[in-house]
């Protein structure tokens, strides 16, 4: 997880970030002002100066932050000059909005705040739906408004085009000053108190923030439009309340409280997406009525409040459907404010010595914690302070107990001073009682006494709970030792140099449960460092330990001399493991039966291991058995599935008829050592362990565990007899959880998750249920997040509207996506029990096509194109329902950066390619980046530098010879030139034309071949690219039924099929490969399928390994055995037309660019020759060269 910041303010008015990966306060960069209250975010800071006004602060980012503004021309056709710029009065402006129903000339639009900046002039868009508009940009209708066009028809009487500017947030990392209102009487008074949040108000559009304000006068305001792309929002809103505020708080959820003179709390009701400032407010009474509130803090589900006696109260029972809460509960410790943070954590600052204190052993189970500790982080500026004393003291030159004793209460801390120390006289009176860590979060209603436990031992231990009633102060610290240094040294840091804190601000702060912070260990430098000789160096103690290595090596070799005469005692090991499983039965009716398995592994006189897997089961009260041999199988695979801990063996035979070996565990434990077991007993059997090649082949499952398989010579022969089968090639888990990987054959390796955050590859292996079994040491704590959405269904009815009462051959009325399966949000479970529910059941208005104010989307009838608008005709309506779910789990991969990213993409590895690692990306916003610094030795880079577009993007990829292309939001295809070492991020976009009434969702470029993928699922081929022409001429039609394809930097293609036709239902998500691929013939002809079962995504585009030439024999000579002893495990002697012409059918392929249907499907070139009788693989006979020659024709195991 990337490092977030925590924020805070010192009694000085000076601004601090802690970072979660580091131990300094680090000052802010902008010093100018002394602010009196903060309020942070993830990726900004709001605060209020000493001058009473609001400040922003936008962190930096590699993404820049930009604005669209857009402006419409608008014309009418005139018998006499043609389309003019005189228009009837009944028609829009000549310059207006999209609607037309605004005035908007382009010298009328100007920055909203001197903030932002102009990125070029004003230009024409000549892009329309995805394609190119004629020339000039002009789009044409028959009347204002109506449907425009990109062509001019005869009855074309008004035109109009879009005219396009970006502007760009300039003021980054300093505090920019929010604008006043122009009118004086709009102007709000001078601020006390703000808060912001509202990032996560349930199916709140991502980037919008609420900022509520307070004024000296008691009155509360609400920033309007406040968002990502525009920082500094628009406009101040009062907001009515029922008495005078004095502070007020806002959750990342809907929850806002505030405070009031007379001491109660006002609770804010009714927030949603839309009505952002609420409806009413409720009142809470104080825990205590002659101690009032004076302090609130309010998180995503819990309520955190101070009284005027410095107690600390809990609020219980608190939710987004009751923000009231139920009651109130005293917590141990005095604090001058609490503030609650990400993830419901809690930051506190003590009373008497100012200090801060992070609340820990706060869950989702335990939201109150259990203790408070001290956090003891020093300023970046102090080290050259502890500097200084340290290097008087490791040199042995000690001036006088009076040094020593200001040295040592440098970073003070329970453990610093013993209880016993005769420097702390009195040290029982001054320290308070301790509690027990497991006791510090004792209920304690209002009106209850405390119990405290004054027998208690004084706190001797960092982790020890800290009552803060007395919070103990260090000796001499009122009295420093200082001039007592000899002339010429520096003074050493001491215990008043400390910062004393007035707030702090967690809203951007995110600490989960695994990681390990080091704010509460003094920093090193500043603890006291005495030793009475010279310091030891790291080569001294590295000389040390080798010679110590070398010692117990020899001594083993010396112990061992006298035993190499005697015979060896066990020439062969037999080692067994046996367990209750289920397994997925291969007959009629296909149910889960309860089977024992074993396996026995043996190891030989070389140390060869070879392994057997029985399988036992019952059938008719008749003992059976199956057996596999692990040095046959392909891969072990855990298997997507919500209700059971199933995983699978493939086999060739298996992969062949889709069908593989379905085990299922009782418990995940048990299921995780069966996998590590497994997967490490087929890596030994073929003497594969380690770190893959840079030349592996990566594919990632649906359930997202990432596999590699090590390519073999022969794997790319042009020569189809002399290929290696897709359906024998090994795949072992690599370790981690992404939702694609990214390779090239320069060993860089990059990942994105589910929550589209970057990881890159440490070049380990393991981690996950391998951890501890067969795993590297560069492992490291790896999550991701993933959202599961179900849909609502209903149908119209004269009488009742729409309802849930649909027609009998209707879809379920709550369904998955496509309506076949009943998903309701009960009976809807996370996709495996590694997962977990982290939020509730909320609605998506960010489905393709639009919704309605309340997330409908409607249709004439089940299933039709979705619209977010009603319409007469339609009689159906469906609305999709979100809920995420979370994965924590360990793998070789490091987080790069806080810059969540959509696709990825990195230059392949060709010959005579040499220099830096290209490689290109698509944030989350639809913005292109460039990574700069990429390379063997630092492959997450340096930086990112942004590449303008005028639209969003949705894929990117790169070539071997630098060519970049990209697909936009619309589906059209763009081609960046002037891509280069020199010159990385090229110079400008080209537009290329989509395919005919199809949008793109995918491409990717190979060595000169470039295949780009459209959202129905239509393979297509870039023809006439030339290095004179780079963007091609034209498309041409491979094949249908895809989901994700990869080109190599040898113009190999792969591909993920949806579905090979003929086979199982575990076909979907199966791996593809392009045969016949060659110069003459860049598409390929023919598919060869291997390993399947919900795979998701493959990258071959680090596989640079060229096949050997050879002479290849006529096929038709050859025999079945001839052709299997080859490798080819396949269709047998026939000819290359005929298979090619049987595989293409198998995956539903269409071989001229005008034939897209599917297998059967009429089209223009006729009708699909059927496939012979004998050919079929379902209780009918296959021809006997068929059958030896190991795989049914059709399909490449299917």
């Amino acid at each position: 997880m990337s490092a977030s910041m925590l924020w805070a303010v010192d009694l000085f008015g000076r601004v601090y970030t802690l970072s979660t990966a580091g131990q300094h306060w680090a000052p802010c960069q902008d010093t100018q002002l002394e602010f009196r209250r903060i309020s942070a975010a993830r990726e900004c800071c709001w605060g209020i100066a000493a001058d009473n006004q609001v400040y922003v602060y936008v962190c930096s980012s590699d993404v820049p932050i930009r604005h669209r503004e857009e402006a419409y021309e608008n014309q009418r056709w005139n018998p006499m000059g043609g389309f003019c710029v005189k228009l009837l009065p009944s028609d829009r402006w000549q310059w207006s909005d999209v609607t037309g129903l605004q005035h908007r000339p382009l010298d009328g639009v100007a920055l909203p705040s001197p903030h932002w900046e102009w990125e070029a002039a004003w230009y024409v868009d000549e892009n329309f739906a995805g394609e190119p508009t004629e020339k000039e940009g002009w789009t044409y209708a028959i009347d204002f408004p109506a449907t425009y066009t990109k062509d001019k028809k005869w009855n074309s009487c008004v035109r109009r085009r879009k005219w396009i500017r970006y502007r760009r947030y300039k003021s980054q990392d300093v505090w920019a000053k929010i604008p006043l209102e122009d009118d004086p009487k709009e102007l709000p008074d001078p601020f006390n108190d703000l808060s912001v949040g509202g990032w996560e108000v349930t199916d709140e559009p991502v980037g919008r923030l609420s900022v509520w304000v307070v004024s000296l006068q008691g009155k509360v305001w609400y920033r309007e439009n406040v968002s990502h792309s525009n920082p500094e929002g628009s406009s101040w809103s009062l907001v009515d309340t029922p008495e005078d505020v004095v502070q007020i708080s806002c959750g990342p959820c809907d929850l806002l409280w505030a405070t009031v003179s007379e001491g109660k709390a006002l609770v804010r009701e009714g927030i949603s997406r839309h009505n952002p400032k609420g409806s009413s407010w409720s009142i809470v009474e104080a825990p205590v009525t002659e101690n009032g509130i004076t302090h609130i803090s309010v998180g995503a589900s819990v309520v955190w409040a101070v009284t005027k006696d410095r107690k600390v109260w809990f609020r219980r029972g608190v939710s987004s459907h009751s923000p009231c809460g139920t009651s109130w509960i005293e917590m141990v410790g005095e604090m001058v404010m609490v503030n609650v943070g990400l993830n419901d954590q809690v930051w506190g600052i003590a009373v008497k010595d100012r200090e801060m204190y992070f609340r820990q052993g706060i869950t989702p189970s335990e939201l109150s914690g259990k203790t408070w500790k001290a956090i003891v982080a020093g300023r970046e500026c102090d080290q050259s302070h502890s500097g200084g004393s340290s290097s008087v003291l490791n040199a042995g030159c000690f001036f006088g107990d009076e040094v020593r004793g200001s040295s040592e209460y440098c970073a003070p801390n329970d453990a610093s001073t013993p209880a016993d120390s005769p420097d702390n006289p009195g040290n029982d009176k001054d320290q308070p009682a301790a509690k027990a860590e497991g006791q510090d979060n004792t209920a304690k209603e209002p009106g209850g006494d405390p119990q405290p436990n004054p027998d208690s031992p004084p706190a001797v231990l960092p982790w020890t709970t800290i009552d803060l009633k007395e919070p103990r102060q260090a000796p001499g610290l009122l009295e420093p030792a200082v001039g007592l240094l000899p002339l010429g040294l520096e003074e050493p840091y001491r215990d008043d140099d400390q910062l004393r804190w007035a707030w702090v601000s967690g809203g951007g702060c995110a600490v989960e449960a695994h990681m390990a912070l080091k704010w509460f260990s003094a920093p090193s430098g500043l603890a006291p460092v005495q030793t009475l000789g010279p310091p030891v160096t790291l080569a001294q103690v590295t000389a040390w330990r080798k010679k110590i290595l070398s010692q117990l090596t020899e001594r083993t070799r010396r112990e061992l001399e006298n035993f190499r005469h005697y015979e060896q005692a066990v020439e062969q090991s037999v080692w067994v493991k046996t367990g209750a499983l289920q397994w997925w039965c291969d007959w009629k009716p296909h149910k889960w039966v309860d089977v024992r398995v074993v396996l026995e592994q043996f190891t030989g006189n070389d140390g060869a291991q070879d392994s057997i897997l029985f399988i036992y089961y019952m059938v008719q009260e008749e003992k059976k058995y199956l057996h596999i041999f692990l040095n046959e199988v392909t891969v072990v695979v855990p298997i997507l599935y919500e209700a059971k801990h199933s995983f699978a063996l493939y086999t060739p035979e298996r992969t062949q008829q889709r069908w593989p070996v379905r085990l299922a565990a009782p418990t995940e434990q048990e299921m995780n050592d069966w996998l590590a077991l497994l997967s490490l007993s087929c890596c030994e059997s073929r003497r594969l362990r380690g770190c893959p090649s840079p030349q592996a082949i990566w594919s990632v499952t649906c359930k997202g565990d990432i596999f590699v398989s090590e390519p073999s010579h022969n794997l790319e022969a042009p020569e189809r007899a002399l290929a290696l089968p897709c359906d024998q090639m090994f795949w072992r888990q690599i370790g981690g959880h992404l939702r694609m990987v990214e390779a090239s054959g320069h060993g860089v390796v990059w990942g994105l998750g589910y929550d589209h955050k970057a990881w890159v590859y440490t070049g380990g292996y393991g981690g996950g249920y391998l951890q501890g079994v067969d795993s590297s040491t560069n492992v490291y704590p790896q999550s991701d997040i993933k959202c599961i959405s179900i849909y609502e269904n209903q149908r119209w009815n004269p009488i009742a509207g729409y309802t849930s009462r649909g027609l009998p051959t209707d879809r379920y009325m709550w369904s998955d996506a496509s309506g076949l399966q009943e998903r309701t949000k009960a009976c809807t479970k996370p996709p495996s029990p590694q997962w977990t529910w982290v939020s509730e059941w909320y609605v998506d208005f960010s489905v393709p096509g639009g919704t309605d104010p309340d997330g409908w989307q409607y249709a004439t009838d089940f299933p039709f194109s979705y619209r977010g608008n009603k319409t007469k005709k339609d009689f159906v309506r469906r609305r999709c329902w979100t809920r995420k779910c979370k994965l924590v789990t360990s793998g070789p991969w490091l987080e790069v950066s806080s810059t969540t990213l959509k696709d990825v993409s990195i230059i392949p590895k060709s010959p005579g390619a040499e220099g830096s690692i290209a490689l290109w990306a698509i944030s989350d916003t639809g913005d292109v980046l460039c990574r700069l610094g990429v390379s063997e030795l630092n492959p997450a880079g340096l930086s990112w530098q942004h590449v303008s577009t005028n639209q969003p993007f949705i894929c990117i990829s790169v070539g071997a010879c630098y060519q970049v292309w990209a697909v936009a939001h619309d589906g059209s295809a763009f081609y960046r030139g002037s891509v280069s070492p020199s010159q990385p991020a090229g110079d400008s976009w080209y537009h290329v034309p989509s395919p005919r009434k199809q949008h793109l969702k995918q491409v990717s470029v190979g060595y000169t071949s470039v295949f780009a993928l459209d959202e129905n699922g239509n393979l297509w081929y870039r023809q006439g690219i030339v290095p004179s022409y780079p963007q091609g001429s034209s498309w041409e039609h491979v094949s249908n039924n895809v989901h994700q394809v990869s080109v190599g930097p040898l113009d190999q293609v792969w591909v993920i099929a949806n579905k090979v036709q003929g086979s199982h239902s575990l076909s979907r998500g199966t791996v593809c490969h392009r045969t016949g691929v060659q110069p003459r013939e860049p598409s390929g002809l023919g598919w060869d399928f291997g390993i399947g079962g919900d795979w998701n995504h493959i990258s071959v585009r680090a596989n640079d390994i060229r096949a050997p030439r050879s002479t290849t024999p006529l096929e038709t000579d050859m025999t079945p055995q001839e052709v299997t002893g080859l490798g080819g495990g396949g269709m047998g002697p026939l000819p290359r037309a005929l298979r090619d012409l049987v595989s293409s059918m198998c995956l539903g392929e269409s071989r001229t660019q005008d034939d897209v249907g599917p297998w059967g499907q009429e089209n223009s070139s006729g009708k699909w020759p059927s496939v012979p009788e004998t050919w079929s693989h379902e209780g009918r006979k296959s021809p006997p060269w068929a059958q030896a020659g190991g795989a049914m024709l059709g399909c490449r195991g299917a």
